[in-house]
């Protein structure tokens, strides 16, 4: 070999002879079982191309190749691996020139097949399992880096090469089950094929270009769908964080958009499989949000929103074409539950990844895709996910509402309240402009309210989830009116569940100092240091948010204190949302507001117009001595700290009842009637008006009841009548309750009174247009001397009116002599010019 290697180095033309002739020697030891000639033959050719490289080295790695495939071609495995370990060295010389005709097809297949490889011995199989991995790590070695070799990542060979190291990683637990302890094997033993496999996907991802990736991911996902990877997840999940940690960085969000394409691509697949590739998605979306995440933000988020839309469909139907299933149903609804809850939790982990102006963004998104029971909302169904349905017929039914303008339409035996989206026709459906039939009808109706009231509750969620842990200084940012507004909508709505969820996401972005567990639990407890509340002066921003937006917070809180569907869960959110008020945003004003807005809470309770349960009434007598507590060690003044808690020793001797610690447990003690209440057991407004007001509070704005605002959003959300909710007394008095004091009787403004003033205003406006109407007419067609006649004598009234004004204005004071007389004896007025006059110095700048 010396010899040989001497003669190659002196004479590099004769290399491609040299490797002629030792193939052709090799090839013939093959077909005639020399196996030791063989080996001889490889090792000859591996010092000398170890040891030559010459620019004529291109015609001896012919001549090698040839000989490698041969040896590969052989169905001995000793043969096999020996020509995998040559090719291997070869793979890691660094060649001065390139080659234009040499082609790697044979070795990527050749190599793929041994990663396959099913021998009945074990061991063998493992060492050719191991070959095959090097060889097609070789392979990339050699081609990745050099443009003009065989391009590597061609999907003919990438769908080869990545489900090949895939398979390998599947079998990770076989190997080590058979694998020997660790204190028997070397270092080299205790490799196995799946950590050979993970290195080389490793590497091979590595070197992956930005054009690239897409090609190296789509094999993956192929693989995961043939094996039925998805649903156990775990390797999908595995795969995935590989592939995530091996890109570089700011390819990231190429990733997100192949699995976001993949999603869709299966929308119509298993809910165990769309779970498992949401799963996945949730976890790489980690990972890339510490890169760059691209323009795919408010993608993910688009796509997901559409997989929560179609999930809720194949719930309700039954069935992937959105049909009425007419047998067994093929889904699962548990499952679909399942994916549903997956696709909030990954919607959740995202968002926490983001910065605070993309999770605003995000929220805005979220919002703008709730149904909400505004016509002023009302969207397109299947698309944007709105409250117009589409009935069998292809037309529009009508949106759920209220009774204002539309009919009521029996259909199956219930009374569905229906608002129209189009003109109404008196037709078999409200809001068609065509019969249609009641049963398609009744069931097209079903469908649409049932998918609006799913739709609702899971994009609430997932606002929830978006909102926890949402830190954002500034609340004019974090909640701008036309989030608030399409957020406060559905708190009124009839659905006990909506309501929640959307006072759970109001706290989620008030609490800021991360008070809200402390409050979790509703109480009069004696002392609130106990609970080391974290407490930090109202900002100015925050200041100018209350302004705006306080009383629209004020009335729905205490609307949904009036909702007769309200649990426990309800009223321990209601005092969450009001203590982290008086934490989070309170100024002398707002504390003031609060206070009046409880004190009108309890009269709802006392009154009970809305002939609320008797529960219910409790719990709003507990919730405000619970939040009254709270509020009067918050201001520390002794005289309001006394009256509350006189008020609750009252009440733990003669009525536990009206206490959290009675009601809000799993067994609340009631009392048959709330009629008989004394005064002694009510907080009375005029005495806390009293003691506040001589600590510097606003005795006259506490004294004054708090009286809700009326919108548009009552006529428009799903509750009861205006008429009904809100009493129209405009009350001049103020009426404490407690006291049973005599009020002043009140304007009651009904029907007759509306209309009247209506036509009234009429009535002035066309007079005043007649008026102006004369006008006109009398400048048009009037003559010239009339009108500068007319107008001369408005200009003399004018000119007589200033000089009245300049000579009372410039005539000087009297002076103390009296009246100037001057020679000839008349009295004379003299006016002082200005720059004499002698102003005192706070006036002069």
């Amino acid at each position: 070999m010396e010899k040989l290697t001497f003669y190659a180095l002196s004479a590099p033309e004769k290399l491609d002879r040299i490797g002629a002739y030792l193939s052709e020697r090799l090839i013939r030891d093959v077909s005639r079982h020399r196996y030791g000639y063989v080996c001889i033959a490889m090792e000859a050719l591996d010092q000398l191309l170890m040891a030559c490289h010459c620019q004529s080295i291109n015609l001896f790695v012919e001549s090698f190749l040839k000989m490698v495939a041969k040896l590969l071609e052989s169905e001995k495995p000793n043969l096999q691996i020996l020509g995998t370990n040559s090719f291997v060295k070869f793979a890691n010389i660094e060649e001065d020139t390139p080659s234009y005709h040499r082609s790697y097809d044979f070795f990527v297949s050749r190599f793929s097949e041994m990663c396959h490889s099913s021998h009945d011995d074990p061991e063998i199989r493992t060492k050719i399992r191991m070959s095959g991995i090097k060889g097609l790590q070789g392979v990339v070695r050699k081609t990745v880096n050099d443009e003009l070799q065989a391009n590597i990542w061609d999907p003919q060979h990438m769908d080869k090469i990545v489900p090949s190291l895939l398979f390998n990683l599947q079998h990770a637990e076989e190997a080590e089950s058979r694998s020997p302890s660790p204190l028997q094997a070397t270092e080299k033993e205790k490799e196995s094929p799946a950590e050979l496999a993970e290195r080389c996907l490793r590497e091979l991802l590595g070197r992956a270009a930005y054009g690239n990736i897409k090609n190296a991911i789509k094999p993956v996902l192929i693989h995961l769908d043939n094996h039925s990877l998805w649903e156990p997840k775990i390797f999908a999940v595995r795969c995935f964080k590989i592939i995530m940690y091996s890109i570089q960085p700011q390819h990231s969000h190429l990733v997100i958009q192949q699995l976001l394409g993949h999603l869709d691509a299966n929308s119509k697949s298993a809910a165990t499989v769309r779970a498992g590739i949401v799963e996945v998605l949730s976890e790489a979306a980690v990972i890339a949000a510490s890169g760059s995440v691209g323009p795919t933000v408010l993608e993910v988020f688009n796509t997901l929103l559409r997989q929560l839309r179609l999930s809720i469909d194949y719930e309700l139907t039954g069935s992937y074409d959105c049909a009425i299933s007419i047998g067994t149903k093929i889904i699962k609804e548990h499952e679909e539950r399942m994916f549903q809850e997956a696709v909030i939790k990954t919607i959740g982990t995202f968002a926490s990844t983001l910065p605070t102006y993309q999770r605003s963004e995000v929220m805005l998104f979220i919002m703008s895709k709730v149904p909400l029971p505004s016509l002023h909302h009302a969207l397109d169904t299947g698309k944007a996910g709105g409250w117009g349905e589409r009935t069998d017929d292809g037309h529009t039914a009508c949106t759920p509402g209220t009774k204002g303008g539309c009919a009521w339409l029996l259909l199956n035996s219930e009374r569905q309240n229906l608002a129209c989206t189009m003109p109404w026709r008196e037709t078999g459906i409200v809001g068609c402009n065509k019969p249609v039939s009641a049963t398609k009808g009744a069931a097209s109706v079903w469908r649409g309210e049932n998918r609006n009231r799913l739709t609702q509750i899971m994009l609430l969620k997932s606002l929830l989830q978006v909102s926890i842990g949402f830190q954002c200084t500034n609340m004019l940012t974090a909640l701008p009116s036309s989030f608030l507004d399409r957020l406060l909508s559905p708190a009124l709505m009839e659905d006990p569940e909506i309501r929640l969820f959307v006072l759970e996401i109001l706290i989620s972005f008030i609490d800021r100092q991360g008070n809200r567990h402390k409050f979790s639990t509703v109480s009069t407890i004696s002392d609130i240091s106990v609970l080391k509340l974290k407490v930090d002066k109202c900002s100015r921003q925050d200041t100018v948010f209350m302004k705006k937006h306080a009383q629209q917070l004020y009335r729905h809180i205490y609307l949904t204190c009036k909702e007769e569907g309200n649990l426990q869960s309800h009223y321990e959110a209601l005092y969450s949302m009001l203590a982290l008020i008086s934490i989070e945003l309170a100024n002398e004003e707002v504390v003031v507001d609060l206070i009046r807005l409880v004190l009108a809470v309890q009269e709802v309770a006392q009154i009970n117009e809305d002939n609320l349960p008797v529960y219910n009434r409790c719990a709003l007598y507990a919730l405000c001595a619970a939040y009254l507590n709270l509020i009067s060690q918050l201001t520390t003044v002794p005289a309001f700290c006394q009256h509350i808690h006189e008020v609750i020793d009252m009440r733990q001797k003669e009525a536990m009842y009206l206490l959290p610690e009675d009601i809000f447990v799993e067994r609340p003690r009631l009392t048959r009637s709330l009629d008989r209440l004394g005064p002694e057991v009510l907080f009375r407004q005029s005495k806390i008006s009293e003691v506040l007001g001589g600590s510097g509070y606003n005795s006259d704005r506490l004294s004054t009841p708090y009286i809700p605002q009326l919108t548009d959003e009552d006529r428009l959300s799903k509750r009861k009548s205006i008429g009904e909710t809100i009493s129209l007394q405009v009350e001049v008095e103020s009426r404490n309750s407690p006291e049973k004091e005599e009020r002043a009787p009140a304007e009651e403004i009904t029907y007759e009174t509306l209309k009247k003033a209506i036509v009234d205003s009429v009535a002035v406006e066309e007079q005043e247009r007649e008026r102006r109407r004369q006008v006109v007419e009398k400048f048009q067609k009037a003559p010239f001397e009339e009108i500068a006649a007319h107008c001369g004598a408005r200009a003399t009234l004018l000119q007589s009116k200033l000089n009245q004004i300049f000579e009372i204005t410039i005539r000087p004071p009297p002076s103390p002599s009296g009246t100037i007389t001057a020679a000839y004896g008349q009295p004379q007025n003299h006016s002082i010019p200005v720059y004499e006059m002698k102003f005192p110095d706070l006036c002069v700048y």
